[in-house]
């Protein structure tokens, strides 16, 4: 059987390239992949699967048509925060695949933002009409059940991700601290210098090493680099594209001072602890999940001294205890029976 798996794929998001590798690694043996990516020659080479070029509208809509199933394979693809770009996209090529009469599944989503109302009925028509919806949180659970659409409540498959081992961090001495952040417009010079400056404090405090941690390469290395560069004793920019390294990064680190979902993620699977800058409400939310400390991005202290003293409490903390953690791998897992009921055993 061949499957279309369609996400936010090669864009070099670290988050959106860690589901992908979950829902590969969670796909039934029998099914062979064919990725929607925007390098596809890259990923091809990465993935070691086919690649089409997501763009190309021949390219994608002959996948679908000579496969079996399609999947929205994970993340906040049906939102309009940034306009109905991403609706009509995702949601065009869910219906394309619906008229082919091809097994369609929403696997692992967060469903929204949703505000404007020709979106949020376009996104209920689409998930309507799916043979599988599985969504990653409560607030998409609620949604869906007052649209009456029958779903599975699960959680972010990236929990259950394997690691790879990455020696980076080792070469720094501990205390490590990953920092991950990302261009945001209440992320301005002011809130900047005042991380760097509690960055500056906490190194003095912990003789700590900060490593910045780039997600969205290109989009997020410019800021990782000036702050690394900013600090008294100058951090070490890391740009991984490996997602399996990425997670093996975050576990060999002390403390993770992270704004970007994944980055939260990846440091509370590692069982390590982490301060959260929540920027959007499915940041907060995951913050609130794992008892995690933080603050929201337009709430920052304007004192450096304050923003050290929390991340200095964060890491005499502890992360999630070996038990929690396989809690949410094995949640996480529960993502591959739903593609199994709907595309068979291997």
């Amino acid at each position: 059987m061949r499957a279309v798996l369609c996400g936010y794929y090669g864009f070099g998001n670290g988050g959106d390239e860690a589901l992908l590798s979950a829902l590969l690694q969670m796909l039934p043996g029998h099914i062979e992949p064919v990725v929607l990516a925007a390098n596809p020659r890259q990923m091809q080479k990465r993935y070691g699967v086919e690649c089409r070029d997501r763009w190309n509208w021949f390219a994608v809509s002959s996948a679908i048509a000579r496969a079996d199933a399609f999947i929205w394979g994970g993340g906040s693809l049906m939102q309009d925060v940034t306009g109905r770009k991403s609706v009509l996209y995702y949601g065009s090529l869910m219906q394309l695949a619906q008229s082919f009469g091809k097994r369609t599944v929403a696997w692992a989503q967060g469903i929204g933002p949703l505000r404007d109302p020709w979106c949020r009925d376009y996104t209920r028509r689409v998930l309507a009409g799916c043979r599988a919806v599985s969504v990653r949180d409560a607030a998409s659970a609620q949604l869906l059940d007052a649209w009456s659409i029958p779903h599975e409540q699960t959680c972010d498959p990236v929990w259950a991700l394997e690691p790879a081992s990455n020696p980076t961090a080792g070469s720094l001495r501990p205390p490590r601290v990953a920092v991950v952040l990302r261009p945001h417009p209440d992320l301005g010079a002011r809130r900047q210098a005042v991380i760097i400056a509690a960055l500056d404090q906490l190194q003095r405090d912990l003789g700590a090493s900060v490593l910045c941690v780039p997600f969205q390469i290109p989009g997020d290395e410019p800021l990782a680099r000036a702050v690394a560069e900013s600090l008294e004793k100058p951090g070490l920019v890391v740009s991984e594209d490996d997602p399996r390294r990425l997670m093996g990064l975050f576990a060999s680190v002390q403390l993770t001072v992270a704004m970007r979902l994944h980055g939260v993620l990846m440091a509370a699977a590692g069982g390590n602890p982490v301060w959260g800058l929540s920027y959007d409400p499915k940041v907060a939310q995951l913050l609130s999940q794992i008892q995690a400390p933080g603050c929201a991005l337009d709430r920052l202290p304007d004192d450096p001294a304050v923003l050290a003293r929390a991340w200095g409490e964060a890491y005499k903390g502890s992360g999630l205890n070996a038990e929690v953690r396989q809690g949410w791998a094995h949640r996480a897992r529960a993502n591959a029976r739903v593609l199994t009921r709907v595309l068979g055993p291997a």
